[in-house]
């Protein structure tokens, strides 16, 4: 259960509106999610997530959108954020993400998960070699 509940006409405030109207030209769609509907209680909240989300992952960079999601779904599932590990899974699978890679993936993050437990028990000290070395 929420522990907030959302506006029930989030678009009469503004700044609700002006964030829901770059959500849906920014995506190229008339969806709104419950993401943006349930932080609608706080416009300012509002805001300022989405102007991270959307310089992270809508702004080209050095990563493709695909990677993005998917490094997306892997911190959402380390994080147990089941919301975020659905809509990125969605997200990435629109981008082209093939089962096959949904399943390397899923690899990768439960191997680094059981490893990451075991050497945050163990404390092992971290290799020299792996320390930040400067570039040429």
């Amino acid at each position: 259960m929420a522990t907030v509940a959302p506006p029930a006409d989030p678009e009469a405030d503004p700044r609700v509106k002006a964030v829901f109207d770059d959500i849906r030209a920014t995506r190229g769609t008339d969806f709104i999610n419950n993401v943006w509907r349930y932080l609608a209680f706080d416009p300012a909240l509002l805001e300022s997530v989405w102007a991270d989300i959307k310089a992270v992952m809508a702004t080209p960079s050095a990563l493709d959108p695909k990677t993005k999601e998917m490094l997306y779904v892997a911190v959402s599932i380390a994080n147990g954020c089941d919301y975020c590990t659905h809509s990125h899974t969605a997200a990435a699978r629109t981008k082209g993400m093939t089962d096959a890679e949904h399943a390397d993936l899923l690899r990768v993050v439960g191997t680094a998960s059981r490893l990451n437990a075991l050497l945050n028990g163990l404390h092992v000290p971290v290799d020299p070699a792996f320390e930040r070395a400067p570039r040429p």
